[in-house]
């Protein structure tokens, strides 16, 4: 199927999971199989208003009769979990995209470590259930504030997966909190740690990992949202398209994106946080100035590739394979 096509799903069912989180069961308009996806995977979801926003599919990996979704009410949303919550209801018909991963369990990995902050469980829920079914050898700690705002509580606690997943509350007893540097004091080859949840968890994850001596490789993880201030003191700069030669200025207060825009020329995106990777194109000349959570730090630094719609120039110009 092409990636850029949509396909036209039901909300078979609307269901509440903890505090401020719904979940979202997406059956096929034409009762025909879903696409098959695998753990990590997730769908842009097109939604009322005009609003394109990307949610992890929580359900068991190898089901194709639907797709489940979980999303929180972020009182900094941007208008995608608020149109979820209050505009999207069972019945109605959205369109949505086929499943893509950029968040895969490491297939040479020995023993696994899954990382779940808040609503970030929906990925790792997917990963942990096909950790298990598949025998693997793996451990989950799911983190929130409350008994009350942790979703799929149930779900895991009378499945397969109870003896692997333990629980975190941040109002629980304090010996039952997450002890980050107990749990990742000593890197092991073959261990690989994943994490999903707010930036701050995440970042708190990483760069203890990294802190302790943890290779790059073993550490995966997927952002829900980048950082939406923009610099005060940014830069002007130029950006010019390879196929034609013209040159267009990016003025301090736009986005590369906003500005080719302006100018009548039309990038694809998503996100517009520089976290899904729609927008990601090749760079040509030049040196950008990353601002993504997208691509890796090796990545970043080959340089060969930028986010426009976040990121900016460290150089006066940059070339881009437009």
């Amino acid at each position: 199927m092409n990636p850029t096509s949509t396909l036209a799903v039901c909300v078979a069912r609307k269901q509440r999971e903890a505090l401020g989180i719904d979940s979202f069961e997406l059956v096929a308009a034409d009762g025909a199989p879903l696409p098959v996806f695998t753990a990590g995977a997730h769908v842009d979801v097109h939604l009322p208003g005009g609003l394109v926003r990307q949610y992890s599919l929580c359900n068991p990996p190898g089901e194709t009769h639907r797709y489940l979704m979980a999303v929180l009410r972020d009182p900094q949303s941007r208008g995608g979990s608020q149109a979820m919550h209050d505009l999207v209801r069972e019945g109605d018909t959205l369109q949505i995209s086929p499943p893509r991963n950029h968040f895969a369990l490491a297939p040479d990995a020995q023993r696994h470590v899954l990382l779940a902050g808040g609503i970030g469980v929906t990925p790792l829920l997917c990963m942990a259930e096909h950790l298990v079914s598949t025998a693997a050898n793996f451990e989950m700690h799911y983190c929130t504030r409350s008994r009350e705002r942790t979703a799929f509580e149930a779900r895991i606690a009378h499945s397969p997966l109870a003896p692997h997943v333990k629980f975190h509350w941040d109002d629980g007893p304090v010996q039952d909190r997450l002890a980050l540097d107990a749990l990742l004091a000593q890197p092991q080859a073959g261990v690989h740690v994943y994490v999903c949840g707010p930036k701050g968890f995440m970042d708190a994850v990483l760069s203890t990992a990294r802190g302790l001596g943890w290779p790059e490789p073993q550490l995966h993880c997927e952002y829900f949202a980048g950082e939406t201030a923009h610099p005060v003191d940014a830069d002007s700069f130029e950006v010019q398209l390879a196929s034609s030669g013209r040159v267009v200025r990016v003025p301090s207060d736009q986005t590369v994106v906003q500005a080719l825009a302006a100018c009548g020329i039309e990038l694809q995106t998503s996100c517009e946080q520089g976290v899904c990777g729609t927008c990601l194109t090749r760079v040509l000349e030049g040196v950008p100035d990353h601002k993504d959570l997208y691509l890796t730090p090796e990545e970043q630094a080959a340089n060969d590739q930028f986010l426009p719609c976040c990121s900016r120039a460290k150089s006066a110009r940059l070339v881009l394979d437009l």
